[in-house]
């Protein structure tokens, strides 16, 4: 608990650092850097050169905590909120990444939770190997380096995931077919087994390595063919209007200004609902291409008028905007009746998918004709 503590609190610490330089995050040098951050991690992870707490600080720690005697609960408790500090190098690659990632979501609360769990998680090995008095204790050797290595992909995709608001789609998608193939090659995808001497675990290596290579020729494929989704890189090789298709969106009249919404909302005659969006907000990308993009929402929004303020500026007005509606920021929809005030109790902030907005659709679909 000492130990998850003092990681939560770095976790909370990073939301509410991030927060304050939510604004800020919208420049692509501000991702790159971040981006560039986790990428140099990375390396640390493949043993380009390791991460450590200086020397003399990890002595004086190391000195403190020896002070504390072992069967005391508050000793303990102090010897684990220490280790945290201790044995940070361990953890230094994850830990700086999930800092990372939790600053830009500016979220206190997934902070302080993210952060505790995987302190939690940290935890759970050491009160096994505890309780067992040494008999669970697993043997050094090369799945260690292995783990490391799966860190280091991971933090590369984070990395990548961090710049895809600021990057053509098309590049986008070269660089995690990359990394996608990097993987596979590394996980032995077209090195030959031996037959009478091949072990299970790496016959299931190399079936992983074949399906993320072959993930990544559909990557490929993909961009040649014109597609520009990652996560659906051959959607615009399929039939328009077959079942299940999704649509190419819908059209949102843009506004600029309080004034202009005011007037707007003034003037229609239908229900109105309001897109709080920026080309950096991740969820708003989301939104556009898995929940935007389906035929029944579409069917449900035609009934309305589509406004969308852009803050990607982040300019004086786009902060009078949010100001005034009580925003933290993008993601989020608000809704109006014909030429009335906003329904509070109506908006959304954050993603949802197409099942759960269209039932938040129905739910307030009287509610905006009533008033």
């Amino acid at each position: 608990m000492g130990m998850a503590i003092v990681y939560t609190l770095f976790g909370i610490a990073a939301a509410l650092i991030g927060s304050g330089l939510g604004a800020a995050l919208q420049n692509a040098w501000v991702l790159g850097a971040f981006a560039l951050l986790l990428a140099v991690l990375s390396l640390s992870m493949f043993g380009a050169f390791d991460l450590q707490v200086p020397a003399g600080l990890q002595a004086r720690f190391t000195a403190w905590s020896n002070r504390f005697h072992g069967g005391r609960h508050a000793g303990v408790f102090i010897m684990g909120g220490l280790s945290a500090v201790i044995v940070g190098p361990c953890v230094a690659a994850p830990l700086a990444g999930a800092l990372v990632y939790i600053s830009q979501t500016r979220d206190t609360l997934l902070g302080g939770v993210a952060l505790f769990s995987m302190a939690a998680g940290m935890s759970v090995p050491l009160l096994l190997v505890g309780a067992s008095a040494g008999a669970l204790l697993p043997r050094t050797g090369a799945w260690m380096r292995h783990v490391k290595h799966l860190f280091g992909f991971l933090l590369l995709a984070v990395a990548l995931w961090m710049v895809t608001p600021v990057l053509p789609p098309w590049l986008v998608m070269l660089v995690a077919a990359v990394l996608l193939l990097g993987s596979g090659v590394y996980l032995g995808a077209f090195e030959p087994l031996h037959v009478h001497a091949t072990h299970p675990g790496r016959t299931l290596a190399k079936g992983l390595g074949i399906g993320l290579a072959l993930l990544a020729a559909l990557e490929l494929v993909g961009v040649a063919s014109g597609g520009r989704n990652l996560l659906q890189p051959l959607q615009h090789l399929g039939v328009a209007g077959g079942p299940g298709r999704a649509g190419p969106g819908v059209a949102f009249t843009p506004v600029a200004s309080l004034a202009a919404l005011d007037e707007a909302v003034r003037m229609s005659t239908k229900p109105v609902m309001l897109d709080v969006y920026a080309d950096w907000c991740v969820s708003c990308k989301e939104f556009e291409a898995f929940t935007l993009t389906d035929p029944q929402v579409q069917d449900k929004l035609a009934r309305m008028n589509l406004l969308r303020i852009d803050v990607t500026a982040n300019t004086p007005a786009d902060q009078a905007l949010l100001r005034r509606h009580g925003l933290f920021g993008p993601p989020a929809m608000l809704f109006f009746p014909p030429a009335g005030e906003e329904i509070t109790q109506a908006r959304v902030i954050g993603f949802q998918s197409a099942p759960t907005f269209l039932e938040h659709l129905a739910r307030i679909e009287p509610l905006a004709r009533a008033r």
